[in-house]
C-alpha cells in the first residue's frame, strides 16, 4: 500500500453485512468517510458498532458486501496493518508488561513507530515507565492503549468506546491530543461512543447506527442544517407530514413536535421553528423502528443509500 496515495474516502462500505447464524450483526451498510476528518459512531447497545471497526480493522471478513479502507481491501491485512490503528473497548495489553516494556514492543513491531510522540504523551499523563500494566487502573490502560494507537503514526485510527474508564480531566487532555495530532497528521479518526457529549466536542462527521443499519452518515454542521424541529397544531399535521420527510413527531392534546429532514426553508403560519441540539437528531433516529424507517427511507437518504432499501 503506497502511504502517499491520494484516496477521498478513507473508509467505503458498500452493501455491507456481518452476519453470525440467523442473526444479523450489521447489515445494508454503505458509508463513505472522508479522509480527515474525525468522525462519531452512535447506535444503541447491539447496534452493530464494534462489529464496524472490526471489519474496518480487517480482524473479520464480511459475510456480504464490500469494505475498503484507505483505498484497499480490508481483508489485506499484511497491507493495512501498517497504516490502522485500533483500541479495542477491553484494552487489550499484555498485562504483565511494564509501561516501558509495552512502549519498546511498540517500537519494535511498527516501523513508523513515533517514540519521541509516545514518550512525550507517557510523561504527560505521568504514567509510571516502570509499572505493570496489570497494576495500571482501568483510566490509566486505556490512556497506554490510546498512546500506542497514536504512536503508531497511522492514517486511520479506530477508537471504540475509548473514554469510559478515563478521568474527565484526563479525558479532555487526551482529546486535545486527538485534534491536534488529526490537524498537524491529516490523520482520520472513528469514534465509537455511547457519550454524545465526548463525540461533540471532537467530531465534525457523524454516523448513526440503529438495528444494525447506517441511519444517518454526514458532517454534524450538515446534518443540523439539514434538520429542523417545529412545534405546531395537531391539526395541520398532516401538511407538514406531506410536504416534508418526517423523521420524528410527538403529540400532545392539540400541539405537534416534529423533526424534518429537508435542506429547503420551511415555512407554514402555523408552525415555529425550534432550536434544535445534535442529541434531539441521534435520538430520533435511534428510536426510529425499523419497519418505518425503511417506508420512508428512499425519500430521505442520500442517493448511494437509497439502494438498500430499494
Amino acid at each position: 500500500m503506497d502511504r502517499g496515495k491520494v484516496v477521498s474516502n478513507a473508509l467505503h462500505a458498500q452493501q455491507l453485512g456481518k452476519r453470525y447464524g440467523a442473526h444479523w450483526a450489521l447489515r445494508n451498510c454503505n458509508i463513505q468517510l472522508p479522509r480527515g476528518c474525525i468522525a462519531g459512531l452512535v447506535g444503541n447497545n447491539g447496534a452493530g458498532k464494534t462489529t464496524l471497526l472490526h471489519l474496518a480493522a480487517g480482524l473479520l471478513r464480511p459475510s456480504t458486501g464490500s469494505i475498503e479502507v484507505l483505498g484497499t481491501p480490508s481483508h489485506n491485512m499484511a497491507m493495512l496493518l501498517p497504516h490502522i490503528g485500533f483500541v479495542a473497548q477491553e484494552c487489550s495489553l499484555y498485562r504483565q508488561f511494564t509501561v516501558s516494556e509495552t512502549l519498546i514492543a511498540g517500537r519494535k513491531l511498527n516501523p513508523t513507530w513515533d517514540e519521541s510522540l509516545a514518550r512525550s504523551l507517557v510523561d504527560r499523563f505521568k504514567l509510571p515507565l516502570k509499572q505493570t500494566i496489570g497494576k495500571l487502573s482501568g483510566g490509566q490502560q486505556a490512556l497506554v492503549a490510546i498512546i500506542m494507537a497514536l504512536a503508531k503514526d497511522p492514517e486511520l485510527l479506530l477508537l471504540d468506546e475509548p473514554f469510559s474508564n478515563i478521568d474527565p480531566l484526563a479525558k479532555h487532555e487526551i482529546g486535545k491530543v486527538i485534534m491536534e495530532l488529526a490537524f498537524e497528521r491529516s490523520l482520520t479518526i472513528l469514534i465509537s461512543s455511547h457519550v454524545l457529549a465526548d463525540l461533540e466536542a471532537l467530531c465534525d462527521y457523524l454516523i448513526i447506527l440503529a438495528a444494525s443499519q447506517v441511519r444517518l452518515a454526514d458532517s454534524i454542521e450538515h446534518i443540523m442544517e439539514q434538520h429542523k424541529l417545529l412545534i405546531g397544531p395537531s391539526e395541520s399535521f398532516e401538511a407538514i407530514a406531506t410536504a416534508y420527510p418526517v423523521i420524528q413527531a410527538s403529540h400532545t392534546g392539540r400541539q405537534s413536535t416534529v423533526l424534518l429532514r429537508t435542506d429547503e426553508a420551511v415555512s407554514h403560519p402555523a408552525w415555529e421553528q425550534q432550536d434544535l441540539a445534535l442529541e434531539t437528531v441521534v435520538l430520533a433516529y435511534l428510536a426510529t423502528r425499523e419497519s418505518s424507517w425503511e417506508a420512508h427511507a428512499s425519500s430521505i437518504l442520500p442517493s448511494f443509500q437509497k439502494e438498500v432499501f430499494s
